[in-house]
């Protein structure tokens, strides 16, 4: 795997100026040569129930997508509308899921770096270059650059931190229909007191993470 953070100095960090331009990344990326670039996020590591979602978006160069920043910045209303704004934008979209059973045979963080994975191998067109939020990447034999805070300063990123998010809510809507109890289209499997006391009462159901505190 290369580590472009270690041979790009374009890619080195440069703290406001970045954070002023979220495309300055994907720029950078382009002026070194690399056109198709994702954006990788993940969705759903704290929750106690439901998988763990990823998300990878090749935006095209030059885009605006008003209002698409880091999902967990935004309302619920204003990520569904951006959902369908970076569908009909983006070049190609990816998800990858990544089940509850994975999650606890693994741990949670193999499994968001798997669901980064399926997501990222997916896309077509392939990408060149991976922009990954967080500071650990998939193992993908495909240059990438892991941005702290990525979802904040690439707009790549906070595309998938859209994608990923909505996703997963909509699979944990669906959850709810199948185990209302756990009021899982509120909390999305997160430890809500509610969902807490459902699970004490109820014990925990098929999407429960079983390896997570509070769940047995």
């Amino acid at each position: 795997m290369l580590h472009p953070a270690k041979n790009l100095v374009l890619f080195q960090e440069l703290g406001a100026f970045a954070a002023a331009d979220t495309l300055h990344y994907e720029k950078a990326a382009r002026q070194c040569g690399y056109g198709l670039i994702a954006g990788v996020d993940e969705a759903g590591r704290g929750p106690l129930a439901g998988p763990v979602v990823a998300a990878a978006v090749i935006l095209p160069a030059g885009i605006s997508l008003p209002g698409v920043t880091d999902s967990k910045k935004m309302t619920a209303q204003a990520r569904e509308r951006a959902f369908d704004l970076i569908q009909a934008q983006a070049l190609t979209v990816g998800v990858g899921v990544v089940s509850r059973q994975f999650i606890d045979e693994k741990n949670i963080l193999k499994a968001a770096l798997e669901a980064m994975k399926r997501a990222v191998l997916v896309l077509d067109p392939a990408p060149e270059f991976l922009l990954v939020d967080g500071m650990q990447a998939p193992s993908l034999s495909m240059p990438q650059q892991c941005l702290k805070k990525g979802d904040q300063k690439s707009l790549s990123i906070s595309a998938a931190s859209v994608i990923a998010k909505v996703y997963r809510d909509r699979i944990m809507c669906a959850h709810h229909e199948i185990y209302p109890q756990y009021g899982f289209a509120e909390n999305k499997g997160y430890g809500t007191a509610r969902h807490l006391a459902a699970i004490r009462t109820h014990g925990p159901c098929p999407i429960h993470r079983l390896t997570f505190k509070g769940v047995l």
